[in-house]
């Protein structure tokens, strides 16, 4: 059976329409493609997992010292018979969908494509631009945070105690800082976007602004894996700040939309002069 590993081809109409059998073999083709590209992506992480390994326990191992001069121990264990595997597996395909992320969107992208208007992709690639800096920047904050929280809660242990760090509720609990501060990250966009299509206006944003503040904070407490202040203000302030700043982008985008309309409504209004025969 072919994969369809080349360029898909199907023929399309003028507006880029195809008939139901070629979009679900299309859609097929996609599908192989972006899974291949995972399981390559995953096959590439277990090759590389010391240094995959040695990248995760980074934070912790930055923290372990002033832990230890506290008086307090800690071990990062993994339990049971296939525990080991279980979170080598667990890492490495992790990180096979984050090495192999350009693909499977790419392919997500390119099935989408044909469908959208010439705007819309502008718009959409515009979109794209936006975001994945401001994930990755999120994201880099969210590791950076990583051992800070790290060592504020094992902290928490009794002089002389040893905290044993579970090996997959580590993996879950970083996936979970870098993931989240990249999500929350995504803040200017989604206002801007519900400004360009007047959901709601520069004005509002600033009427509003104390109680979606009070959202943000909330949020932080709420989404952060970890209960103390310290993480959930490394989320709320910066996204405070970026809230601040798609304000003052929604407020512009205000002032030039109200200019346009203001010249068109000048253009309507302007007199037509009238032929020499017929003002009589």
């Amino acid at each position: 059976m072919a994969l369809g590993f080349g360029r898909t081809r199907h023929q399309r109409g003028p507006s880029g329409e195809m008939p139901l059998f070629d979009h679900l073999a299309e859609l097929r083709s996609r599908l192989t493609k972006a899974l291949l590209s995972v399981a390559i992506g995953v096959v590439i992480a277990w090759n590389f997992y010391p240094e995959i390994l040695d990248w995760l326990t980074a934070p912790y191992e930055q923290v372990r010292p002033a832990l230890e001069a506290e008086g307090i121990e800690s071990e990062l264990i993994v339990s049971g018979i296939g525990g080991a595997f279980q979170f080598q597996l667990k890492t490495s395909v992790i990180a096979g969908l984050v090495l192999s992320s350009p693909v499977w969107m790419w392919q997500l992208w390119a099935f989408v494509l044909p469908a959208l208007h010439r705007h819309e992709k502008r718009a959409a690639a515009l979109l794209t631009v936006t975001c994945l800096p401001l994930f990755i920047g999120g994201a880099w904050v969210g590791y950076w945070t990583f051992p800070k929280a790290i060592e504020l809660l094992v902290g928490f242990a009794p002089e002389g105690w040893t905290n044993l760090l579970n090996g997959a509720d580590y993996l879950s609990f970083a996936t979970r800082m870098i993931v989240l501060f990249g999500v929350g990250a995504q803040i200017p966009v989604v206002v801007v976007i519900l400004n360009r299509i007047g959901a709601v206006s520069g004005a509002q944003l600033i009427r509003s602004r104390p109680w979606i503040i009070i959202g943000i904070f909330v949020f932080a407490a709420i989404a952060t894996p970890t209960v103390d202040p310290v993480t959930f203000l490394f989320l709320a302030i910066p996204m405070s700040g970026l809230y601040f700043v798609s304000e003052i982008i929604a407020r512009v985008t205000d002032r030039r939309r109200s200019r346009a309309e203001s010249s068109w409504d000048d253009e309507q209004a302007s007199p037509l002069d009238a032929p020499e025969g017929l003002a009589d």
